[in-house]
């Protein structure tokens, strides 16, 4: 039975989310977690991962970088705001971007700092970051108030890009392809990270209860990594009978979900699926989102395993960079 066909019995009623238990490279082990991927990502497009190999200092010095970096005046990390280069890398403040404007006319209420591919010893010229095209860029970091927040965000950004990369080969078994299939798409930057911040919304008469800290959405790469802060309920999934589930954090793992990259590629035999941040604890909140695409210049269009008569082509082609990029202009509103 073809990838296609397979899709057309699917069940998306899902009400948690499935738990990978061991993530890496055994080769015993590739093709039962490759099954247990591909079921993962055609009926619920999330998934948690433990053993994912990230030490917990790694975690605990981005955490403190993120909470003095988001703790400095306005006026400081403004300095950095995205629009100062054209790549959207630097500070987004709350209410900056928008990313479900039909279901929410205030804004998305956190504050984030996005950054893409850099060497931790930074070069003058990386050639990774060659055929950028629409994205092309360098990041920009603060300085003297945040000193170590560069090296905090480098150090955790390439522990993530490490077990991306062992998940490309998982996803590749999982699409009955080779599990070099995604390797000559992915040697340059084309993954961006960001540190998100959700205040309290206590004093702030611009919003509201309904006001969400991240609207409804997909995300725009091929899956996203997620770190959630512990012991604070976020982040939720819609099934496909339009309700919302709970996606809490769990000690010792990460979250990945399919993002629109992968879906497209799939002719949405893996679920891009439709989340959203709405922080109803009363707490503070940080996440660190990872989304990993291929490089920018690479075509992405649907794969003939799944396209059938019944399943006809979704999506035309498009390249990496310039879908990352127009998703960006409409989150931001820049026309």
């Amino acid at each position: 039975m073809s990838l296609a066909e397979s899709a057309a019995g699917v069940n998306g009623a899902f009400t948690s989310i499935p738990i990978i238990p061991e993530q890496g490279c055994n080769p015993r082990r590739a093709e039962a977690l490759a099954h247990e991927i591909r079921d993962a990502c055609m009926k619920v497009g999330f998934f948690y991962i433990q053993n994912h190999g990230i030490p917990q200092k790694s975690f605990d010095d981005v955490l403190t970088a993120m909470q003095t970096y988001f703790g400095l005046p306005m006026e400081n990390k403004m300095k950095l705001h995205h629009t100062t280069v054209a790549n959207f890398k630097g500070y987004s403040p709350p209410l900056d971007g928008n990313i479900d404007p039909a279901n929410n006319d205030k804004g998305d209420f956190h504050e984030a700092f996005e950054i893409g591919w850099e060497e931790l010893d930074a070069k003058a010229i990386d050639e990774k970051k060659a055929n950028d095209g629409a994205m092309a860029g360098g990041n920009i970091w603060p300085s003297d108030d945040c000193p170590g927040f560069r090296d905090a965000c480098l150090e955790y950004y390439h522990a993530a890009v490490s077990v991306g990369k062992t998940l490309f080969p998982l996803f590749a078994l999982a699409l009955e392809l080779p599990e070099t299939y995604f390797t000559d798409m992915t040697k340059g930057s084309g993954t961006v990270m960001r540190t998100l911040h959700f205040p309290l919304q206590d004093g702030r008469p611009d919003i509201d209860d309904e006001t969400p800290g991240i609207g409804a959405h997909t995300d725009f790469e091929c899956f996203t990594i997620l770190w959630q802060q512990p012991d604070v309920q976020v982040l939720q999934v819609m099934n496909s009978e339009k309700r919302w589930i709970n996606a809490p954090p769990i000690k010792d793992t990460l979250v990945v979900n399919i993002g629109d990259q992968l879906a497209m590629w799939t002719n949405d035999v893996f679920k891009s699926t439709v989340h959203r941040a709405v922080n109803k604890s009363g707490k503070e909140r940080y996440s660190i989102p990872m989304f990993f695409g291929t490089d920018y210049h690479v075509n992405i269009e649907p794969m003939p395993s799944c396209v059938s008569a019944d399943r006809p082509a979704k999506y035309t082609p498009i390249t990496a960079g310039d879908y990352v990029n127009q998703r960006h202009i409409e989150m931001y509103h820049k026309a």
